[in-house]
């Protein structure tokens, strides 16, 4: 009985903290985003293509490749659409990590970090 309290109760917990909502054969999360580049730019993504900065791409850690998500900036409201072709990002707390370029047109770079609404847009 004690088992079974303590894995709902652990169940009920992750669910509240992962952010993420799936309605309607959609996917919709709220979390933080970070980007990446030049350090990154050139090697192969876990999708096998090559990360290129100046693409509009990003990392997830479940979504599809191919996927296509809109990732708005929250403290300013500008979005852009973003093509999944990688995996992570595997910093704790964050949900999404970005291409360079991704991340210019949200006006983030200088942050580094922001809180972000991603949505999945039909294909």
């Amino acid at each position: 009985m004690f088992r079974t309290l303590l894995l709902l109760g652990l169940a009920a917990a992750l669910t509240g903290c992962a952010g993420q909502r799936v309605a309607d054969g959609g996917y919709s999360a709220e979390g933080r985003a970070s980007y990446y580049g030049a350090r990154h730019h050139g090697k192969k993504t876990a999708s096998g293509e090559r990360f290129d900065q100046h693409a509009l791409t990003a990392a997830h850690r479940s979504l599809p490749f191919g996927s296509r998500v809109r990732v708005t900036n929250l403290r300013n409201d500008k979005s852009v659409v973003v093509r999944i072709n990688d995996r992570g990002p595997y910093a704790r707390g964050r949900i999404i990590d970005l291409s360079k370029e991704a991340a210019a047109r949200l006006d983030m770079l200088r942050a580094g970090v922001v809180p972000v609404r991603v949505q999945a847009l039909a294909d």
